[in-house]
């Protein structure tokens, strides 16, 4: 059993910017939430990143975001389509190449590591979108850019969602929106404005509501896809969320790359896993290393081990009922099992950020505007967080139906595109950001018609901070005032009553 899927990821870059503008603008504002991903230069100091004071680390990795740059940038469009039966989502993905057209750092093991994983640097020099870090110049606010395209996200006023998020936010800001306040406080007050509708930090979600045993990024992904199964085939009760994806024709084809999503299909035989990779997803000896990297048979090993500690419990508890002991407590959720601490893992947890509706039918003068048709097949993620087994795609109704193979996605014309090593891109991992967002959303209870709540009550405003217990707030407090570059900003966007506002709330 399988749940194979393949995503088609619009490639964006200076050549089809101003071509995409128009869909991706629509992508955002009629989205339902939209999850984000970076690739970054560098981060610098990883000691400094882990300082036990949370101001220091901002500080170091403001200091980061100052001095190396963002890469390339993915956005997945989650909407939630009204008419279709449970949690029906189209998902539109993007992955922008970018090119800072200031000095910046590159760091030697980041560009390894996006090698292997695909990256093109010959691409980026000679289609990078370019873009330039701080405040605006001149008409920035007005163009077709990347600060304009920022502009352009504030003002969808989309919950946002991220995965361990707060290294991209403090990148975002930095080189799509101003430079950067010298305090937290003040930035966090900034983001609170510039994000009204909430930012979702899936990494958070995953370490303290869905309490899987590894939290990065491709297992929490993998971990929700195959989670619903066993409750799909048993007929359990319970909302599901299905993605339909686009079906781009004519000029559009030449834009997207077609990702497989293929689960293992080959669990027989003795389970040599690397330790360090099935804890972290990361291993220092890389594609090198002689143990499995394979995800879904960590997955696998995990739901196996969590089963022998119950048959254990089982037998021990029946044990004390024969020699008349008082029952045990019945299981609460457990937290996640055979953890070290996140401070061993922050080279990893940050993760080197290196990774690691149908479309609009009002077209730019002159230009093909691509058309969205959904897909028929879906995918299907279930509110049931039971047992792990490997699940298998289903139609809405709940009958077997087996996922389009890459033909009945990628045209015949695009048969013999290359498709790049790795899943660490920027646009696949806000697809898989925004998956796992989708089905945590189904675990939370529906108890009333409020389209003005939370979607994720517990997770709101809450960025995952390595080696901590709490996470770090994105809140404006009564010690914090926002940053004078901000509210120059947000007049810009909003207009002259946003200043009043602020004033009213301080």
């Amino acid at each position: 059993m399988t749940s194979s899927m393949i995503i088609p990821v619009v490639d964006v870059q200076g050549n089809n910017f101003t071509e995409l503008w128009a869909a991706m603008v629509l992508a955002m504002k009629t989205s339902s939430f939209i999850a984000i991903d970076t690739e970054l230069s560098g981060l610098g100091s990883r000691k400094a990143l882990l300082a036990e004071s949370i101001e220091d680390r901002y500080k170091a990795i403001c200091h980061a975001a100052r001095t190396r740059s963002v890469l390339s940038l993915g956005i997945a469009c989650y909407k939630e389509l009204d008419n279709k039966a449970d949690s029906t989502y189209l998902v539109q993905v993007y992955n922008l190449t970018l090119l800072c057209t200031e000095e910046y750092i590159i760091e030697p093991q980041s560009v390894q590591f996006l090698v292997q994983h695909g990256f093109d640097f010959n691409k980026q020099y000679a289609q990078g979108i370019p873009y330039h870090k701080g405040n605006d110049k001149g008409g920035d606010a007005h163009g077709v850019n990347m600060r304009s395209f920022f502009v352009e996200l504030l003002r969808a006023n989309k919950p946002l969602v991220v995965h361990n998020g707060l290294i991209d936010m403090v990148f975002l800001y930095q080189c799509f929106y101003a430079h950067l306040p010298d305090r937290l406080g003040t930035f966090t007050a900034d983001l609170s404005q510039m994000f009204p509708s909430g930012i979702y930090d899936t990494k958070y979600a995953t370490e303290y509501e869905l309490r899987f045993t590894a939290s990065y990024l491709e297992y929490a992904y993998k971990k929700c896809k195959l989670e619903n199964s066993k409750a799909i085939e048993g007929g359990k009760s319970g909302t599901h969320v299905f993605l339909e994806f686009c079906k781009y024709t004519g000029n559009m084809q030449s834009y997207i790359d077609y990702r497989p999503c293929v689960d293992n299909q080959s669990h027989d035989g003795a389970l040599n896993l690397c330790v360090q990779f099935s804890s972290y997803g990361w291993c220092p000896n890389g594609s090198q290393c002689p143990m499995s990297h394979d995800t879904d048979l960590i997955i696998l090993n995990d739901e196996k081990n969590k089963q022998d500690k119950r048959k254990k419990r089982k037998r021990k508890d029946k044990k004390k009922d024969s020699q008349g002991q008082p029952d045990r407590p019945p299981d609460t959720c457990e937290s996640p099992e055979g953890k070290r601490t996140h401070m061993e893992n922050m080279e990893l947890e940050v993760e080197v950020n290196l990774q690691d509706q149908a479309m609009p039918k009002c077209e730019p003068e002159h230009k093909e505007v691509p058309k969205c048709e959904p897909e028929h097949q879906k995918t299907t993620v279930s509110n049931e967080a039971e047992d792990t087994v490997p699940t298998k795609t289903t139609s809405k109704n709940g009958t077997d139906k087996s996922q389009p193979e890459a033909s009945s996605v990628a045209p015949e014309t695009t048969k013999e595109k290359k498709v790049e090593g790795g899943t660490h891109r920027a646009g696949f991992d806000a697809f898989m950001t925004g998956y796992i967002f989708a089905f945590a959303r189904t675990l939370t209870a529906k108890t009333e018609e409020n389209t003005s709540a939370a979607l994720v009550p517990e997770c709101l405003n809450k960025l995952f901070l390595s080696g901590k217990s709490i996470p770090l707030h994105v809140a404006k407090s009564t010690f914090s005032k926002s940053s004078k570059a901000h509210v120059h900003k947000m007049e810009s966007i909003w207009g002259k009553s946003f200043a009043v506002k602020t004033e009213q709330s301080a």
